[in-house]
């Protein structure tokens, strides 16, 4: 600010020459530093008052108006006032005549240029820093926002799936206590899998697999030969990634529309078909459908969205039924 008021009173003696004594000339620069301070800090506390009164954002129009005028009048008068008082300090006017008025045109000209081109950075400047600070906002939101859907499909699974297995269970207590106590063991390894697998988005198709397996000897005691599982997956595709509980939502999804029995078992088929993983099922479908709570094929496709823009595939003829998710990377 100080060489700032240096440089004006440099221009203003040099567009307007005058012949002072060195001493009065020191008081023109001494006034034109006091001068420069005072229009700066000035302009700041009204840029602050003015956040409070009429928010670029929200006001611009008003802001830019309302800012450019207090400008102008508060830089006038402060400029008016402090050379006024060092005149009278110094018992002499700095200019008089013609020249007081061309040194005033030339001030209060610079003045207003200066209050518009300062307005103009102060304008661009809270705009680009609102700009940024809207897309950081947005951008948290919008990944608060996923995490929260992604969650609650993921909580959708595990009532739906405890039901089933707790009906399961309180039947089998009463009619052989050492498959219930096997059943519970197996129960446990796949909540367990359940637990350590709740704040991850994805798994191997490996772990996944491997939970299946207990998965699997849930459904044999629950349902004896009326469902037969075959696993064809390749090792070539057990590090790639699957949305946890993905296959356990097609498998029971195969249960609750087909009917089961051991004249006519449910054959259910695992593989991997270039670049996805597949489950097939045979269609024996139930006369009567079972309730959907809307957990099954929404569920999956809902959640693919959030890592692909792959589709979840799903192809039907009069004798099978498969469904074919996208198999991911976690790199």
């Amino acid at each position: 600010m100080v060489a700032l008021g240096v440089l004006i009173s440099f221009v203003l003696h040099l567009f307007i020459p005058n012949h002072r004594e060195l001493q009065l000339r020191f008081i023109d620069l001494l006034t034109s530093i006091v001068i420069t301070i005072a229009v700066w800090e000035g302009n700041l506390r009204i840029d602050s008052w003015l956040n409070t009164k009429y928010p670029w954002i929200t006001r611009t129009i008003r802001r830019i108006i309302v800012h450019l005028i207090l400008s102008v009048v508060y830089s006038a008068l402060t400029m008016f006032a402090i050379s006024w008082l060092f005149n009278c300090f110094s018992h002499s006017f700095i200019y008089s005549g013609q020249e007081f008025i061309k040194a005033i045109s030339i001030i209060f000209g610079s003045l207003v240029l200066v209050s518009v081109f300062l307005l103009s950075i102060e304008i661009s400047t809270q705009f680009f820093l609102h700009w940024k600070h809207s897309l950081g906002e947005i951008e948290r939101y919008k990944t608060e926002s996923l995490q929260a859907q992604l969650q609650n499909l993921k909580n959708q699974i595990n009532p739906h799936f405890l039901f089933n297995n707790l009906s399961v269970l309180s039947s089998l207590v009463y009619k052989d206590q050492d498959k219930a106590v096997e059943f519970i063991n197996q129960l446990s390894k796949v909540y367990r899998y359940l637990l350590e697998n709740s704040n991850n988005e994805l798994v191997s198709v490996e772990n996944e697999l491997t939970f299946l397996n207990s998965y699997a000897y849930l459904l044999k005691i629950r349902f004896d030969n009326s469902i037969h599982f075959s696993n064809n997956a390749g090792k070539e595709i057990m590090k790639a990634a699957i949305p946890p509980m993905a296959l356990q939502i097609l498998i029971e999804n195969a249960i609750k529309h087909n009917e089961a029995t051991a004249e006519h078992p449910l054959n259910i088929v695992i593989g991997a078909d270039e670049g996805y993983l597949f489950v097939s099922n045979n269609l024996n479908l139930r006369n009567h459908k079972e309730a959907s709570s809307q957990t099954g094929l929404k569920n999956i496709r809902q959640r693919y969205k959030f890592f692909t823009e792959k589709e979840v595939l799903i192809h039907q003829d009069q004798a099978t039924f498969i469904v074919k998710i996208p198999l991911l990377t976690t790199t």
